[in-house]
């Protein structure tokens, strides 16, 4: 893949790492022990997964692939198991070492974005925090997302009989019943986050939130 389509990527994925650990930082151990947005995941887990895969190169992630037999879910536990220190502190100082690291596992350059922002709520949520995001780099998460399938981890089934209208950018995608919203709920949405049901409106919200 040509660096050039990473060009644009990297340093808004940089920029979103930095702010979750300005974030972190101070957290006490019961934050850090509450539940995540990803099931039987805490706060720990998501970051030590974000570490993990900051450490991912293509190649260590075939490797990983053919040693969990072909099971995502299976490597993901592993590789949490592998980065969660013994203390939040020690978890939070080697996601920080690995902050501007442009390592990737055999995606599209877009996915390292999906996943700063997705995870970064994640975790966010639960703790009641809320970060201002660049508008273009949510934007960009989520067209990704709404052209990619779910089972690729995209949410395109999720929003095919929708009109996806953002509030707050420019996305205007397909054709249906029209279901508005800030960029960053869509996104959460499509991705499979339990957002409220308030943060839509149209007459394609109820129906686009199960």
């Amino acid at each position: 893949m040509s660096s050039r389509k990473w060009t644009g990527v990297w340093p808004a994925v940089h920029e979103e790492r930095r702010a979750l650990i300005e974030d972190l930082a101070g957290m006490s151990e019961e934050q850090w022990a509450m539940p995540s947005w990803c099931p039987g995941w805490d706060v720990n887990d998501v970051v030590a997964h974000l570490v993990d895969s900051a450490k991912t190169t293509r190649v260590s992630f075939v490797r990983r692939l053919v040693s969990a037999r072909f099971d995502f879910d299976r490597d993901n536990a592993a590789g949490v198991a592998r980065e969660r220190r013994a203390t939040p502190t020690d978890t939070l100082a080697e996601f920080r070492r690995v902050l501007n690291e442009t390592k990737t596992p055999p995606a599209a350059p877009a996915t390292r974005l999906v996943e700063a922002i997705i995870h970064g709520e994640d975790i966010r949520r639960p703790l009641g925090l809320k970060r201002e995001y660049p508008i273009e780099h949510v934007a960009t998460a989520l067209m990704y997302q709404l052209r990619t399938t779910v089972s690729m981890g995209g949410g395109k089934q999720r929003a095919a009989a929708s009109r996806i209208v953002a509030t707050d950018s420019d996305v205007d995608f397909g054709t249906g019943a029209e279901v508005r919203g800030s960029t960053l709920s869509l996104l959460l949405a499509v991705s499979g986050r339990p957002v409220d049901r308030a943060e839509f409106s149209g007459e394609g919200a109820a129906a686009f939130i199960q």
